[in-house]
């Protein structure tokens, strides 16, 4: 059994994720802070016949990020999909002309030294598998700069550029990645940005291991 790491597991996308590609065979690793969280997740998957664990990590915290992905290949096997897709805090999200150096320290520790540090922990066991996928998900600034948030907006477009990066240089090497963008929230309900409704589409981004850049919906929605 191979596994799937999801780094910024949560109630939403991450659960559905979680359900989504568990039901396909892989173990699912859930990586946040919470542990009382994660638990309850992982024995609520357990229930459902899904195998999953908790590891919780800091993602502004690199050491604490590699160690719970190194323990999750440990315990539930080897990485073939990591998806990173923590939600950024609301004071990443400050005017430009109001952001000084300090204020972007927190969404680059988040948006780029995390993704960094987690795909050169799982890089090795996918290259062992010959096979692996790395899903990047975020939100529309990444694409199109909001001067009102100007942290996410610097940091995202990093994030997308590394992921982009690598999209082309690991291709050769059997490993596939793409970037989801998600305008806006993420709806219950929605047609294409209900949690269910995005796990699918991960799901085929994964299976189908074509092109770099998903769009879930329009970026004016």
């Amino acid at each position: 059994m191979t596994t799937i790491a999801i780094v910024g597991a949560g109630p939403g996308l991450g659960a559905a994720v979680a359900r989504r590609f568990g039901h396909e065979g892989f173990a699912v690793a859930l990586v946040a802070r919470d542990r009382r969280r994660l638990d309850t997740f992982a024995a609520e998957l357990g229930a459902a016949g899904v195998t999953a664990g908790s590891f919780p990590a800091d993602v502004r915290e690199p050491a604490s990020l590699t160690a719970a992905l190194a323990e999750a290949a440990e315990v539930l096997g080897p990485v073939e999909v990591l998806q990173y897709s923590p939600v950024p805090r609301r004071d990443f999200m400050r005017p430009v002309l109001e952001t000084g150096p300090d204020d972007l320290t927190g969404p680059i520790e988040f948006s780029v030294y995390g993704p960094v540090a987690a795909v050169r922990q799982v890089l090795p066991g996918m290259r062992g598998l010959g096979r692996g996928t790395l899903l990047f998900v975020n939100g529309a600034t990444a694409v199109v700069p909001e001067p009102e948030r100007a942290g996410t907006s610097i940091a995202f477009a990093a994030e997308g550029a590394y992921a982009h990066l690598l999209h082309e240089r690991l291709a050769p090497d059997g490993i596939h990645v793409a970037q989801l963008i998600i305008p806006g929230a993420i709806v219950v309900g929605h047609p294409r940005k209900d949690p269910a409704v995005l796990a699918d589409l991960l799901w085929e981004l994964h299976r189908g291991r074509e092109g770099f850049r998903c769009f879930a919906d329009d970026l004016d929605s």
